[in-house]
């Protein structure tokens, strides 16, 4: 799996939205997950459809794998909905798209809301158009204090734009006389990201068989795991995802320590975590 790995899809469509199947001991999802939602208007042009179906089956997928993560106690799922290159697609299919998020954002509110879903968006919002924008934030706002899964929407997002955003932020306060260049840190950018409490993702995964990033999370992926889908994003199934997290869990993230350090690591990190949740 050096380089990500490429996962084959097994001959079932969908599971039903229904019916979630219970992750074995060795399928525990990971504590973040990161998603490139790719395939959808290939999925509709392979059906004699137009692209619009794709990218709405690829919303009802987005349903889907909300609830079977939401249900899974994952913390963290950030999905690549709509990328700073995508403004550049023909403009009936960006005016669908948008469509789509608006229906999005008023259909889901009610779970989101019920099953205490944090949502938030990284991305520069600013071009996103009023009537989408605007119900969006709202929704941002009432659910904030959610302390569920939190599910962040990367829309008008690309990781070189969000670079340059962290350092417009970091040379403003250089100038305004805050910081001296020569003492700034790693940890002074990562602070000046769209969001920078949000961990970085454990488990990046891409659908539809492409293998590349594709400007997604281009600072937090340093040491991600990638994993490669053949099946297109309408598609996905939950046991199609199980199988992914079991195969990332045989991996030993060692983040450049030894195995026997990484493994210390990792269980102080699970013997803290198990202990937040004792006190919550």
């Amino acid at each position: 799996m050096r380089g990500g790995a490429r996962v084959s899809a097994s001959p079932s469509l969908m599971t039903s939205s229904l019916v979630t199947p219970e992750p074995t001991n060795a399928q525990r999802p990971p504590h973040h997950l990161a998603v490139i939602m790719d395939g959808n208007g290939r999925w509709a042009e392979a059906r004699g459809l137009p692209r619009s179906e794709g990218h709405r089956a690829g919303t009802e997928a987005v349903n889907r794998v909300v609830r079977w993560c939401r249900a899974w106690g994952m913390r963290y799922l950030t999905l690549y909905a709509f990328s700073d290159q995508n403004w550049g697609r023909p403009e009936e299919e960006v005016g669908a798209l948008m469509g789509l998020l608006l229906q999005y954002i008023k259909e889901q509110r009610e779970e989101i809301m019920e099953r205490r879903i944090r949502l938030r968006l990284i991305g520069d919002e600013a071009r996103l158009p009023t009537f989408v924008r605007e119900p969006l934030k709202a929704l941002i706002k009432e659910s904030e204090a959610h302390e569920g899964m939190t599910l962040t929407l990367a829309l008008s997002y690309g990781g070189r734009e969000e670079l340059v955003r962290a350092t417009q932020r970091l040379a403003e306060r250089v100038l305004a006389g805050e910081l001296s260049p020569s003492a700034l840190t790693e940890a002074h950018l990562g602070a000046h990201l769209d969001a920078p409490d949000l961990p970085d993702p454990d488990l990046i995964l891409r659908t539809s068989g492409e293998q590349r990033l594709s400007n997604f999370l281009l600072w937090q992926c340093a040491y991600s795991e990638l994993y490669f889908l053949d099946r297109a994003w309408p598609e996905v199934s939950a046991e199609e995802l199980l199988e992914v997290f079991e195969r990332f869990n045989r991996r030993q993230r060692r983040f450049g320590l030894t195995g026997a350090q990484a493994e210390a690591q990792a269980e102080a990190q699970v013997s803290s975590e198990d202990s937040n949740k004792d006190h919550t």
